[in-house]
């Protein structure tokens, strides 16, 4: 991708502004990448160029870039002797992979999907990096090289990013020792810190990149742990993100600990605020949904890996009645795109209600527009940047829709989006701009070809 940003500007004959679908909208920004003009109502100008819906990038929140590559290798049955195959039985799978990972290979993989998820819609990702040591726990020289590497491929690809040193120490509830599998996770206070400041002045003074701190969950930090991260958090003002109620086994086990529930216990002892990302928060109970809700958190929902693991399905009507904020993210990246996980949150809705249009803000309204709007301010508010709105001050984070395509062609408005959302398998996504740069074009990554050989490159040696 080019180093940087020129002035730019684009007109759409419609385009998702904050206040609704407007007609004849012309979109300008400056030099650095920021969205400097919007005006409904313009004309073209010979200069801009076109499009014909167009409608803001939208943030990834939740990402373990890694797992790209492993997706698809968890899906065999255990023995019957082992029981149900669970997240459990999953994350052993996982521990064995990460063994073969390296950071040529990890930044390939990562460089690859970052491209994925620029021809399908996201322009920003937030980046939950936890593998951060060699496969025996030895750190690389640089100990912050996993999580720098992670920074190259998304500037190689061209998505925004907002780097997430996690902090992982335990592995269980309070404070039980971690096992083998993981060893490339653990760092004790201080080792994490430096690689927080390395990511910190790796990314300072770029436009499209932001950082943030991350416990890995209560299953691996402890009360002091997170007290340390909230605190930075809270005085530095940049994101934290956290695992939370993902499974009922973690929240049994933290209720035997703690006699509190995860995000019962998060809410009254980790001063939970508008910084804060809980991510899946899939088993809470209705008292933590209002709790959650009125906190100003961001729900951090990947409902097709949550599907995947078999984790539960978020209460996502009561929180949004409780004006409750979400965002979506790949997490294990079985799926990659946005329109994947928006639709698989309003499905599993679906199923568990047996009712339609659940996510509809009110009466007559677009469903799959409610979804993307949401999806575009809790993405934005997790992620730590202007991002999220075709308006002054914001990133050009622009994604043009083919209103041609067999899924769009002869819709308008909301129904362009909720055609994008719900209508068949195939990608209308035309073109995307990131800080006012080009990254796809023609529905392709401008960089496609050689990212695709350095991932193959990479997935054939981790095969062998």
């Amino acid at each position: 991708m080019p180093p940087g940003s020129i002035p730019g500007s684009i007109h759409a004959a419609e385009a998702l502004l904050p206040q609704g679908i407007a007609r004849d909208v012309l979109i300008a920004w400056d030099a650095n990448g920021w969205i400097s003009q919007v005006k409904a109502d313009a004309a073209a100008r010979g200069s801009d160029a076109r499009a014909a819906f167009l409608v803001p990038g939208v943030a990834n929140l939740h990402s373990h870039a890694f797992q790209r590559a492993m997706a698809g290798l968890a899906e065999r049955s255990g023995p019957p002797a082992a029981g149900a195959d669970t997240f459990w039985t999953w994350r052993e799978v996982m521990y064995r992979f990460v063994g073969r990972m390296d950071p040529d290979l990890a930044e390939a993989v990562a460089a690859f999907l970052y491209a994925e998820m620029l021809e399908q819609g996201f322009t920003a990702v937030a980046e939950f990096h936890y593998l951060h040591h060699q496969a025996d726990g030895t750190p690389y020289d640089n100990p912050a090289e996993m999580a720098l590497r992670h920074v190259s491929a998304a500037k190689a690809a061209g998505i925004g990013i907002t780097m997430l040193p996690v902090l992982y120490r335990f592995g269980g509830i309070f404070e039980e020792p971690a096992g083998p599998g993981q060893r490339p996770f653990l760092n004790d206070a201080d080792a994490y810190f430096r690689i927080v400041d390395a990511v910190r002045d790796a990314v300072a003074h770029d436009p499209d990149a932001a950082w943030g701190v991350a416990p890995h969950s209560l299953r691996a930090c402890g009360p002091a742990d997170i007290a340390t991260l909230a605190e930075t958090a809270r005085t530095l003002n940049v994101p934290i993100h956290i695992h939370a109620a993902e499974q009922v086994r973690e929240v049994k086990e933290c209720i035997a600990a703690t006699r509190n529930r995860p995000v019962r216990w998060l809410l009254e002892n980790a001063g939970v605020d508008e910084r804060w990302c809980l991510i899946h928060a899939t088993n809470l109970d209705a008292t933590e949904v209002l709790d959650l809700a009125a906190s100003g958190a961001v729900a951090g929902l990947c409902p097709t890996t949550e599907a995947n693991l078999g984790d539960g399905i978020f209460a996502l009507r009561p929180y949004l009645n409780a004006n409750g904020r979400f965002g979506v993210g790949t997490d294990s990246h079985v799926g990659t795109g946005p329109r994947g996980e928006l639709r698989a949150l309003e499905y599993s809705q679906r199923l568990a209600l047996r009712e339609r249009a659940v996510a509809a803000t009110d009466a007559d309204s677009s469903v799959g527009a409610s979804l993307l709007e949401a999806a575009l301010a809790g993405g934005a508010q997790a992620s730590g940047r202007k991002l999220g709105a075709l308006a002054a001050g914001h990133r050009a984070d622009l994604v043009a829709l083919d209103v041609n395509h067999p899924a769009l062609v002869g819709r308008r408005g909301d129904a362009i989006i909720d055609s994008w959302v719900f209508a068949g398998d195939a990608n209308p996504v035309e073109s995307v701009w990131v800080g006012g740069r080009k990254a796809v074009e023609d529905g392709r990554h401008v960089g496609r070809e050689a990212l695709v050989q350095a991932f193959a490159r990479a997935m054939r040696k981790l095969a062998g």
